[in-house]
């Protein structure tokens, strides 16, 4: 949806009784039916300067954002708003930082590259003036504002062992939706690691009045979202995920998707979510139309979760 609309739509969370938000950062969407795919920073912006909400986002330093001016932009927002956002650092996904002709590098190359930023970011934020050489170069950065508290720097993990990885440097961790026996052995493995902070689980969901337009609205915006590594890793544009989606139903959507016109039985599913020991539930409604599942999921659904 457009970031205008998107404004909107939180405002609308925040007086409904939603708590809590979080947005992805892309350069790119995943199907051009999805249609839209404004500037993250703008709108967090916008966004925390008009809600009291806590605001998150990931995104990826490293190749289309140097980590001098991550570092800036985390701070600025810090800040502002102190105490009320934080940021989910990833190694990123091709189809958002090809822009900049670089090679995509492997994925563990990845992970040694967002590991140095991090330690870049950090040191950043902490006031510092910082020269680094290795995967990144960075030559006598240096932030010069300063947030109290400085952002939480947290950690997407989507495997058992990247979130083993990601507690040895994230101050959180976030996740999405999968199977409850994953999700208990990827909690395990962070704290296992040394892993600190409050943990987050972003559910992605599907709701409609009726069971056909909920499996409708999944399939139509969410098809193209439904892959593992490596496509979705190395994927370069839109255009290859919806080609490689065009098949694709709403039985393999579900794995990745809650689907349901149930209230009810939306209300179990979070509760189950909630029962495995995640601090903070994101509800993710994939759909363009947000209006209605604020309304819904406020009077129906949030209730029984508090």
């Amino acid at each position: 949806m457009s970031p205008r609309q998107l404004l909107a739509d939180v405002q609308h969370a925040e007086r409904a009784g939603f708590q809590m938000a979080m947005c992805s950062d892309h350069l790119f969407p995943w199907s051009a039916r999805q249609g839209h795919s404004g500037y993250a920073w703008s709108w967090l912006g916008a966004a925390l300067a008009t809600t009291e909400l806590p605001l998150g986002c990931v995104s990826a330093p490293g190749q289309r954002y140097h980590p001098a001016v991550h570092a800036q932009k985390i701070a600025t927002l810090g800040q502002m708003f102190p105490g009320r956002f934080w940021v989910a650092l990833g190694s990123g996904e091709n189809v958002n930082e090809h822009v900049t002709g670089e090679a995509w590098p492997r994925k563990d190359q990845r992970v040694l590259r967002l590991e140095e930023s991090v330690d870049v970011i950090r040191r950043l934020l902490a006031g510092e003036e910082v020269s680094h050489e290795g995967r990144i170069t960075v030559d006598r950065a240096r932030v010069w504002e300063r947030a109290d508290p400085a952002p939480l720097l947290v950690g997407p993990a989507v495997s058992v062992e990247s979130a083993a990885r990601v507690a040895g440097w994230a101050d959180g961790l976030v996740t999405i939706n999968q199977p409850f026996a994953t999700l208990r052995e990827l909690l395990a493995a962070y704290r296992d690691a040394g892993g600190r902070g409050r943990t987050s689980l972003q559910v992605h969901l599907s709701w409609a009045p009726t069971q056909e337009d909920a499996e409708r609205i999944a399939v139509e915006q969410w098809r193209s979202n439904v892959f593992s590594e490596p496509v979705n890793w190395d994927t370069a544009t839109t255009e290859g995920f919806d080609v490689a989606s065009e098949h694709v139903g709403v039985d393999v959507v579900r794995e990745g998707v809650r689907i349901s016109s149930d209230l009810g039985q939306h209300r179990e599913w979070l509760a189950e979510y909630a029962e495995l020991g995640f601090d903070d539930l994101y509800l993710h409604h994939v759909g363009q139309e947000q209006a209605a599942f604020v309304d819904a999921f406020a009077e129906e659904v949030l209730p029984a979760l508090r």
